[in-house]
């Protein structure tokens, strides 16, 4: 069981999400979700990956951050009411970044605390990655939430290796695998691209 976050909105979870549950047996859950008016996550999962999915605890319409969607449509996240389903092989992907608000009280950093399981974090390729993926290991570090490690999305140049290499040393942690980019994104052609042996270890 494992939490998905991300250094920053739209970096690539869900992919990340999609592609473990394809080929590491993980069913998916995604218990806030906003923007459902250009679609959903657990959708997008479903339809990718062939995978059980679970509904969403918290679903909005508005793509703003969670907080927000909350206040538009009249209510309140209560994390408290977020509970995990009973699958022992659960990928839970959160939205937008970690220190995103849920309410005037919590951050996503403290329901990721409450849900206590291990985080992945998916960071982006282009220049300032550095910083973001840092900035994001900090943040769940410091309140003593164990980290996985960091998968890496998007295209990559002769810059990686050395990128690669600053986030593994200052961040303490290991980037498990680099997502491949998909021209044309089907359940096939994710299908087609198999886990790195290195992240597959680290799943088991």
């Amino acid at each position: 069981m494992f939490f998905i976050c991300g250094t920053d909105t739209n970096v690539g979870k869900t992919l990340v999400s999609a592609w473990i549950c394809c080929h590491a047996g993980f069913s998916y859950f995604k218990p806030i979700q906003t923007g459902t008016q250009d679609g959903a996550d657990t959708d997008a999962v479903k339809n990718l990956a062939h995978a059980p999915t679970y509904p969403e605890i918290y679903r909005y319409s508005t793509p703003v951050s969670p907080h927000l969607a909350a206040h538009i449509e009249g209510t309140m996240i209560d994390i408290d009411f977020i509970q995990l389903p009973s699958s022992q092989r659960l990928i839970v992907e959160g939205a937008g970044g970690v220190l995103v608000p849920l309410n005037p009280q919590h951050l996503m950093i403290d329901l990721i605390k409450k849900l206590n399981i291990p985080v992945i974090v998916v960071a982006r390729t282009t220049l300032g990655t550095i910083n973001h993926t840092l900035l994001t290991l900090n943040a769940l570090h410091s309140r003593s939430i164990p980290v996985l490690g960091v998968i890496m999305n998007g295209l990559t140049d002769h810059y990686s290796s050395g990128v690669i290499s600053a986030i593994e040393w200052h961040g303490s942690t290991s980037v498990l695998a680099e997502c491949p980019y998909f021209q044309s994104l089907t359940y096939d052609t994710l299908k087609k691209q198999l886990l790195p042996q290195k992240l597959m270890t680290a799943l088991i």
